[in-house]
């Protein structure tokens, strides 16, 4: 291990000192598995690297070269290590990557490269002991090498033979009936989930449901209203909210093999802060607490090197001024992105100003268009709304809604996100729903963004996967109360932000 360990350092001696830190962790890594552990990386790899240069891996290290040479592994994107050390339970060394197992399991379901059948097998290896194992080489004696092996070499032989396969796991099911019945009940699991496997966000299974009367408030043909015939795609999170369950399947593109977002002009854009907390209408409350959610978000795009601007209280013709403003503005063409937040009472499909006029979201999306703005042309636009979709529920004292009493039906919610490129829509809450602000603590969507950008942008996380996990974050919230963000997008490649020099 010791060869392969100096190999792995002095190749990094033409790199910048920030790659020979991530060697240097990369080695802290090697350093702390045994052979047991090589065999087991090896074994998940396999579909990843070559069996020729798997055989002639000795070290973790030679394995993590080969990962770095096929650009599976790198600074920027060190998950798929990750993942490897969160199944082998190496957990204490996901310290070496930034990663915490909680923040695995939250981006496995969109980030996951170890295929379910390597995970299965693995997972099998686990719970073979020397008994069944036995019996298992007994039954197969035929077909079997005449040397010592493990649960893993065992598994890894049949799949060698082509006795089993992704699509064929018979021969492993009647060997499991024959001397591990127990061991059938994983077999059942994975060809559930290969049968019905789409890209979702972790689900809290302890989610209770709207209160009666509250469950439905649009239906299957209203979600793809909103999202319509545009090749939008929205990150669903389902937490106990069963007709999105049934209504909807999002599928993220394939970020492994999209290009990336060019983020190192002079400065990385502006940033716009639409913060409404009085309106000049009885209908619409104050927004308490809306301040602490302006004040987040100034502090983290700030620190992720944004210009920002706050505007309070703006009424229809300020918005609309603002938004001539911006559409215009002669900094687009030195930035990299353009940010747009918006804090305030909603309703479907739109939000109001500070005089009481319901404004679209779509219009406000629409200035900055590609023939609208061409200083935003190929550069990704992000757009967060923290505000209501649908009808008002009765709250405790502590906590209030952004929304006001509906009218008795609801317009038909047309495209929210402009039918091209490069928009990322951030809501609260889906159509129909209600989300929830503390009204000193602030919003509990922009709350949690902010402590997932403030967290997960060092550890290089693209802007999907940090919105998956305010999705999470937010669905386990509030107890019978439930709010469930969405995402909706038409980015072209995977948007990372740079790690600022400084800690927020």
């Amino acid at each position: 291990m010791a060869a392969a360990s100096q190999g792995l350092s002095m190749s990094s001696s033409s790199h910048d000192n920030g790659r020979e830190n991530f060697r240097e962790r990369l080695l802290d890594i090697d350093y702390n598995l045994g052979d047991l552990e090589v065999e087991q990386l090896k074994f998940l790899c396999q579909d990843l690297v070559s069996r020729k240069n798997l055989e002639k891996c000795s070290s973790a290290s030679d394995i993590f070269e080969h990962l770095l040479a096929g650009k599976l592994l790198s600074e920027e994107d060190p998950f798929l290590l990750a993942e490897l050390l969160y199944i082998i339970k190496q957990n204490s060394l996901l310290k070496y990557l930034h990663y915490t197992k909680e923040q695995v399991e939250n981006l496995l379901p969109t980030k996951r490269k170890v295929s379910l059948f390597r995970n299965l097998l693995y997972e099998m290896s686990e719970n073979i002991d020397s008994d069944i194992l036995k019996s298992m080489i007994f039954l197969q004696k035929e077909s079997m090498p005449k040397m010592q092996m493990t649960s893993l070499s065992f598994l890894g032989h049949l799949e060698k033979q082509a006795q089993i396969g992704e699509d064929d796991v018979k021969v492993l099911e009647d060997l499991c009936a024959k001397v591990a019945p127990s061991l059938g009940r994983k077999i059942e699991k994975y060809k559930k989930e290969k049968a019905f496997q789409v890209v979702t966000c972790p689900v809290d299974k302890e989610t209770e449901s709207l209160p009666q009367g509250k469950e439905e408030v649009f239906s299957c043909s209203d979600v793809q209203q909103f999202l319509g015939a545009l090749p939008v795609n929205s990150l669903f999170c389902n937490s106990g909210i069963s007709k999105f369950r049934q209504g909807f399947s999002g599928v993220l593109p394939s970020l492994k093999k999209s290009p990336v977002y060019k983020m190192d002009r002079k400065c990385r854009g502006q940033c716009v802060i639409i913060n409404n907390h009085s309106f000049t209408v009885t209908s619409l409350s104050e927004r308490r607490g809306t301040q602490k959610d302006a004040e987040c978000l100034t502090h983290v795009f700030k620190w992720l090197g944004f210009n920002v601007n706050i505007y309070n209280d703006v009424t229809k013709e300020n918005l609309e001024e603002v938004l001539i403003k911006f559409q215009s503005h002669p900094d687009h063409a030195d930035g990299d992105c353009f940010v747009f937040c918006v804090l305030t009472h909603g309703k479907f499909g739109a939000v109001y100003s500070s005089d009481g006029v319901l404004i679209p979201i779509r219009e406000i999306m629409s200035h900055f268009t590609a023939l609208q703005c061409p200083g935003l042309a190929d550069k990704p636009k992000l757009f967060f709304i923290q505000a209501c979709q649908g009808e008002e529920i009765q709250l405790s004292v502590s906590i209030e809604a952004d929304a006001i009493n509906p009218e008795p039906t609801h317009p038909p919610l047309q495209n929210s996100v402009p039918n091209e490129a490069d928009f990322l829509l951030g809501l609260a809450t889906v159509p129909g729903y209600v989300s929830f602000r503390h009204t000193t603590e602030g919003s509990w969507y922009i709350q949690s963004l902010y402590n997932h950008l403030k967290d997960l942008v060092p550890r290089h996380e693209d802007i999907l996967s940090i919105l998956t996990a305010v999705n999470d974050d937010v669905s386990r919230r509030g107890g019978t109360r439930k709010q469930m963000p969405q995402p909706a997008f038409t980015l072209r490649k995977i948007l990372i932000f740079p790690v600022p020099q400084e800690e927020l």
